[in-house]
């Protein structure tokens, strides 16, 4: 799995809330916990104003709570046994998460199933520039369900290997170019799974001010809890 996380851009943890995040992963914890989304994640609501609960920073909590995007699709997608058994071990993870602050997570792999591959097929873009494999989303979906079984056996039998990104460049605005990397279409698929697992740790570390590499904040909404504070 370590092949996966690579991808994107990703801040090295500095301060201690952070470093107490990444140290979660160090210990192992049972599999057999019932740890699987479906949390409430903080809201990205631009505050009216900034309470003081419990010690906290000023901002902290400012933030109303409503769902992110992620969380609205899987409340409103179809609901099978096995789907909501899916989310409640996933509210599991988080429920440990919020009430355990020294709690550390190693055993989460378990979490990854044909069902959250699913789901995290489906959360892609369907008109997405295909990675270095060549394929696009409607091409995988013609044999969706034995390619995410075989998918979901090599990730869990070690064999999965994350395949190297395609290089793409976008041109900017001064003349330059942006340089992409484009991710294979299964990787973004485990990337995305992977990411809904260990958000489920993370985001109850965030403080509520908190808005980079969060799902459904933007830097653009930073801006705004800051404009209306001052």
């Amino acid at each position: 799995m370590h092949g996966t996380s690579g991808h994107g851009n990703r801040e090295t943890p500095s301060t201690p809330i952070a470093q107490q995040a990444a140290g979660r992963l160090e210990k192992a914890m049972s599999p057999t916990t019932n740890m699987h989304v479906g949390g409430e994640s903080d809201g990205c609501i631009v505050p009216m104003k900034c309470p003081n609960n419990g010690g906290q920073p000023p901002a902290e909590d400012a933030e109303g709570r409503q769902p992110t995007k992620e969380n609205i699709v899987q409340a409103t997608a179809p609901r099978t046994q096995s789907r909501t058994g899916e989310l409640s071990d996933l509210r599991g993870v988080r429920k440990a998460a919020r009430e355990g602050k020294r709690t550390r997570f190693t055993a989460l792999l378990h979490h990854v199933t044909v069902g959250l591959l699913r789901d995290s097929f489906y959360a892609l873009k369907r008109e997405a520039a295909p990675g270095v494999d060549g394929l696009t989303w409607k091409e995988y979906e013609t044999e969706l369900e034995p390619r995410l079984a075989d998918l979901h056996s090599r990730v869990h039998l070690g064999t999965y290997r994350a395949q190297p990104s395609k290089r793409a460049y976008i041109p900017k605005g001064d003349g330059r170019q942006r340089p992409l990397g484009i991710a294979a279409l299964e990787d973004k698929i485990v990337q995305q799974a992977m990411a809904t697992v260990l958000n489920q740790i993370y985001e109850e570390d965030f403080l509520g001010f908190s808005y980079g590499f969060r799902p459904g904040r933007s830097q653009h909404q930073a801006l705004d809890c800051v404009f209306r504070g001052l």
